[in-house]
């Protein structure tokens, strides 16, 4: 049963994942028909502050929490209690500062003052998020995937319903109030998904006083792990908040039309993207399945046995990554038409659909290096990426390549941190077999 509980979790985390997938898309749908497409606008306006926010507040401690919880060496109660208080320290810090800063955010940054209540909203959600991501930690530590999709599908469901009642109440008062519930839903959903997750924690997982003392040595472990992830979060967030204001600046400066830009950009982020990333949804299940069992492994000294899993990871990425691959290459229309009902954007899928083969092995790698503890060796390689990334863009758009400079940079990225990954994982996994060569000679 050990040996299957990777391709279990796999399995368990996918199934769940595709309802989850869909009922995330019956919201997207309601949403859309209660607010209308101006509601649905300033609701993507705020999108990325409000993911940018949460990057920060939860800062990589669901990782941390799996990793450490799988190595099974600590006390688990006062590590999920450590983890809450860096959680409280944060969020606090971060409410004081959405409420100071969201009128200039809002004024100054958005350029649309009725995203004012939609940013304070985001404030008030943020700590629900933090708690439910450290359960959830705690629950892949212990590699049990059951109360996460549970709970998943419990907070959509609880998040459809509550948007469905209570929106109309709110528009009523003006579409920036509808808005703002859009984003205080997830309070509602959240708390659901709290309940849910606390009721499948052990009977005995009662957390007293002793537990809720600051654990210093528990902290540490905790922001050793969580920082780089969070790292690496902001990186690549930060770098797709400015990537919209670099591109358009840049090939308007060098005789490109807004509508050239609007139409093409549009093309490669509504379809190209989103149809050509598809499969990463399954290597994200395999990528979450695999770090606590190689964070186990690792603690316990299992080298061959966390070589042999990275391995297998990888084989199932590839296994879904190179007939979507094929697929994407030879007959893109045919996805492109049945998803999104257009065939805009074929040119485009052909040139990054090989790229991505590297894209879909690249989570996989990062959950390895995050399970034995170089999370910043995957941090430095996103980091040296994104800034490559940008560099090329801005060279591309001066040499008039038009949105083909986001093609190229978005694929020498992809290349050179998937490489980056590769290198880090077989040094690493070189210096596992060298413990295991010393292990069979210490037994010899």
């Amino acid at each position: 049963m050990k040996k299957n509980k990777f391709v279990i979790s796999t399995i368990i985390l996918i199934i769940g994942g595709f309802i989850t997938k869909f009922l995330s898309m019956v919201i997207k749908i309601v949403m859309t028909r209660l607010v209308g497409t101006e509601g649905i606008g300033l609701y993507m306006l705020v999108n990325p502050t409000f993911m940018l926010f949460i990057a920060i507040c939860v800062l990589g401690m669901p990782t941390a929490i799996s990793k450490l919880v799988s190595e099974d060496k600590r006390n688990n109660k006062k590590l999920v209690s450590s983890a809450l208080i860096i959680a409280i320290v944060i969020n606090i810090l971060i409410v004081v500062t959405i409420l100071i800063s969201s009128k200039f955010i809002a004024y100054n940054l958005l350029h649309e003052p009725r995203t004012y209540y939609s940013i304070i909203a985001i404030g008030l959600v943020l700590p629900f998020i933090s708690i439910s991501s450290i359960l959830r930690g705690y629950f892949f530590g212990k590699q049990k995937m059951i109360p996460h999709v549970v709970s998943n599908i419990t907070e959509d469901i609880t998040r459809l319903i509550s948007i469905i009642l209570f929106t109309p109440l709110f528009l009523i008062k003006g579409l920036e109030y509808a808005v703002s519930f859009l984003i205080l839903s997830n309070i509602i959903s959240e708390l659901t998904s709290i309940v849910i997750l606390f009721f499948f924690l052990p009977k005995n997982f009662k957390i007293t006083k002793n537990d809720i003392t600051p654990n210093l040595s528990n902290i540490k472990d905790i922001l050793e792990i969580s920082l780089p992830t969070t790292g690496s979060r902001l990186i690549g967030t930060i770098g797709m908040f400015f990537e919209p204001i670099i591109l358009t600046y840049f090939l308007i400066k060098n005789g490109f039309s807004n509508q050239y830009i609007l139409n093409e950009y549009g093309i490669l982020n509504g379809y190209v993207m989103p149809l050509i990333l598809l499969p990463s949804f399954f290597t994200g299940a395999i990528s979450q399945a695999l770090l606590p069992i190689v964070s186990q492994g690792y603690a316990n000294k299992k080298y061959q046995y966390i070589k042999n899993k990275i391995k297998q990871a990888l084989f199932f990425s590839l296994l879904i990554g190179i007939p979507a691959t094929i697929i994407f290459v030879f007959i893109p229309q045919i996805p492109l038409q049945i998803i999104f009902n257009t065939t805009q954007g074929i040119k485009y899928i052909k040139v990054l659909a090989i790229v991505c083969l590297l894209h879909y092995i690249q989570s996989p790698l990062t959950a390895a290096l995050q399970a034995i503890g170089k999370s910043k060796q995957a941090m430095y390689g996103t980091l040296i990426g994104m800034l490559l990334r940008t560099i090329v863009l801005i060279i591309c758009c001066n040499v008039g390549l038009g949105i083909w400079s986001l093609v190229i940079a978005s694929s020498i990225n992809i290349i050179y941190v998937t490489i980056h990954h590769i290198i880090d994982v077989k040094k690493n996994i070189y210096q596992l077999d060298n413990k295991i060569k010393k292990r069979s000679n210490s037994k010899i």
